[in-house]
């Protein structure tokens, strides 16, 4: 069946949960696990600053386009039949109660749990002595008074910029005469806005920390002595605000002379986006709410009032204090016995194909193999796409020292990797310096595929070796993101690198492949055809599966296909971490696929598409999505595994554990909602995360003890 018949058999509002809406339920699932009675209070503040910071995204992103179309008038719904005012109406009505339970959290539990091990958020008025007073308003006079710059607003001073995400004090002021003013105090970014009271005081000596550990919020501490900013006047009120503006600027590339040019004033110009949202103390009186929505261009729509502290992604610095009682049990990822067995990592690969499964394994085989690289004598050419690659990237300055050594490398930065271009065009730079070819991305489209190719003279000829994955070349996020990175001397993916390579640096209109399948080339097509297969194996009476793990599941196509599969009786199991816009279990439509998703102590992030075939079972590993932008607006790879011992691996752990889940998974039901699986008392337990990491250890000491004996 084609896309377009398709989508018009299935084109139905009832058959699709609106994006957005989808997204707020994947944020109400990680506030979720920050209210687990289960889990150690410090890992409940980082679900909570991880809720935050991602609701702070969601608005500069999602929200943002949203009021866009409103101000453009758009009344076109889309294909689950609400129209952009309608969808922010119900995101609104979802978030704020979401709001109020985060704000319970953070006073009624984290506050008095931290209390409990002697961690104080201190209250100026109530927690901070006299002596600490003194200490704290003289290291205020000193440190922090030369770095504000109190900004009065009247007609003969214009109301003051604000950047994005700053927290500011809303001050009302009055001189003796009794004229009042108002002002804003910018609470400087460049300080932690929780500040420990004991490095503060006793700067020299040690603090330990299993004693008392005080923090203030530097807000607090400012507002405590802005009376030094405003000499000779009365200071009436202070409150606080902080906005969120609009950062999802188009970029015009088909008029680009230098695309990196265009990157740089876009981050610019990102600081001078539209404020999409106000957040405001809730003490904050209704005239100076209106004055601040007067100048900012926004209505009381746009305005949160907020209990408690504004942008609790703050509180990630608390997850830093050494309180290791309070995590998670620490996990040491595993480097596989295989790369034991041989100092040469090319021979290791030439051997067999290799899997990794971060953070379960350790990412450190993959900053080896591009070391090695760099500096084998043997290796001509070392080519590269980088996303978001962190700083001080191991793997950036392995490529800078092969350049050096005289190596041919050629390395693709994708400069549109959202919140990471000016991380991205450093990097760049710092290739460029040293005679890296590089390449910033292709007109229109985003490279997000995450592949590396090494070239290398042998005594029989040429070879190619290539490390694939469905994340990021960067050491930091493979330690909190499950990924799958796969080595392979396989010659046909080889040349299909070496072909995509060509495409990404020069021209090239290659439609075909042997092995890979590419987005936006044929990454479509080629899934439509392995679901119509499944289809016509079961129509002919044989057996049908589909199972895929992926993180969003959007495009309306593919949907419409997998309605179509549920439709012809093959059992599907769709395990989507955040996303999700197929409607589940419902008679008729899609009563064969369930949808699962897991939040857990890493962020779920690896990409696989299993098809029974019959028999012949077939697994893609991928960078992609089944989204849109990633079908349609990105470059992005989908590659077999051909190793059975690896389909075996991913069979038994991956696949099959994650789908008996039933701690940190949840069931997407047919109103949207997502519930916990049923247990009863006798039932196993199962948390695949903790699974697999017991797992790969064991596995890896067993090898290790068949090797020694």
């Amino acid at each position: 069946m084609q896309s377009k018949e398709l989508l018009k058999k299935y084109n139905n509002p009832k058959n699709f949960f609106n994006r957005d809406l989808s997204w707020v339920e994947f944020n109400r699932r990680v506030l979720e696990e920050a209210l687990n009675p289960h889990l150690p209070l410090l890992e409940k503040v980082k679900f909570l600053s991880i809720f935050s910071s991602n609701l702070d995204e969601f608005y500069m992103i999602r929200i943002s386009g949203l009021k866009e179309q409103v101000a453009a008038k758009v009344i076109e719904p889309t294909i689950d039949g609400l129209t952009p005012i309608q969808q922010l109406r119900k995101i609104e009505k979802e978030v704020q109660p979401m709001l109020k339970t985060a704000r319970d959290l953070w006073f009624n539990e984290i506050i008095p749990g931290l209390r409990k091990y002697n961690i104080v958020i201190a209250n100026m008025d109530e927690d901070i002595s006299a002596k600490e007073q003194k200490l704290l308003n003289e290291y205020f006079r000193r440190e922090i008074y030369p770095v504000l710059t109190p900004l009065a607003f009247d007609p003969g001073r214009p109301f003051p910029y604000i950047s994005n995400l700053s927290l500011s004090l809303a001050v009302l002021v009055q001189k003796p005469t009794g004229e009042k003013h108002f002002a804003r105090v910018k609470v400087p970014s460049i300080l932690p806005r929780l500040m420990q009271i004991d490095d503060i005081i006793n700067p020299e000596k040690k603090t330990n920390s299993h004693i008392n550990t005080k923090f203030i919020w530097l807000g607090d501490l400012i507002k405590a002595n802005l009376h030094i900013l405003f000499p000779g006047m009365e200071i009436l009120e202070a409150h606080r605000f902080r906005i969120t503006r609009d950062t999802d600027f188009e970029l015009q590339e088909d008029e680009a002379d230098d695309l990196l040019q265009v990157i740089e004033e876009n981050i610019r110009q990102r600081r001078f986006g539209s404020v999409v949202r106000l957040e405001v103390a809730n003490t904050m009186p209704d005239y100076m709410q209106e004055t601040l929505t007067e100048n900012l261009q926004i209505t009381k729509d746009d305005v949160h009032c907020i209990e408690g502290p504004l942008g609790l992604a703050d509180i990630i610095r608390l997850y830093d204090l050494p309180f290791h009682n309070l995590k998670d049990k620490p996990h040491y990822p595993v480097i596989p016995s295989v790369f034991e067995e041989e100092e040469n990592v090319f021979n290791i690969i030439r051997h067999k194909d290799i899997l990794l499964h971060h953070p379960y394994h350790s990412f450190s085989p993959v900053i080896d193999f591009i070391k090695a690289a760099s500096v084998d004598p043997d290796v001509l050419t070392i080519k590269q796409t980088l996303y978001r690659v962190g700083t001080n990237s191991p793997i950036v300055k392995a490529l800078i020292e092969a350049a050096e050594r005289g190596k041919q490398v050629a390395v693709l930065v994708e400069l549109k990797a959202r919140f990471d271009e000016e991380n991205n065009i450093y990097w760049a730079r710092e290739l460029e310096k040293v005679g890296v070819h590089v390449v910033y991305g292709l007109v229109g489209l985003k490279t997000h595929a995450k592949m590396t190719l090494v070239v290398r003279k042998e005594s029989e000829g040429v070879k190619r070796y290539v490390h694939l994955s469905t994340g990021n070349y960067n050491a930091t996020t493979a330690k909190i993101y499950t990924d799958l990175g796969l080595f392979t001397a396989n010659e046909d993916i080889c040349a299909d690198i070496s072909d995509l390579f060509n495409y990404l640096t020069g021209y090239s209109s290659q439609k075909d492949f042997r092995k890979l399948y590419v987005a936006p080339i044929n990454m479509k097509e080629k899934f439509l055809r392995l679901i119509s297969r499944e289809i016509e194996n079961v129509k002919a009476g044989a057996k049908g599966r589909l199972i895929f793990k992926l993180n969003s599941l959007v495009d309306p196509i593919l949907i419409a296909a997998l309605y179509e599969a549920s439709n012809a009786g093959i059992k599907i199991d769709l395990i989507v971490r955040g996303i999700c816009c197929l409607v589940p279990n419902v008679p008729g439509l899609s009563e064969n696929i369930k949808v699962t998703s897991i939040v857990g102590r890493y962020l779920e992030h690896s990409r696989l598409y299993y098809f029974f075939n019959n028999g012949n079972e077939e697994i893609y590993l991928s960078s992609a999505d089944l989204m849109p932008r990633n079908l349609y607006r990105r470059v992005e790879i989908a590659f077999p595994v051909e190793d059975e011992n690896i389909k075996q691996y991913l069979m038994k752990t991956l696949l099959n554990v994650s789908l008996k889940d039933n701690v940190k998974a949840r069931v997407l039901m047919p109103n949207g909602k997502y519930i916990l699986p049923e247990n009863s008392d006798s039932t196993k337990k199962i948390n695949a995360q903790e699974w697999l990491m017991n797992y790969v250890m064991k596995e890896n000491r067993k090898k290790i003890k068949q090797k020694i004996s």
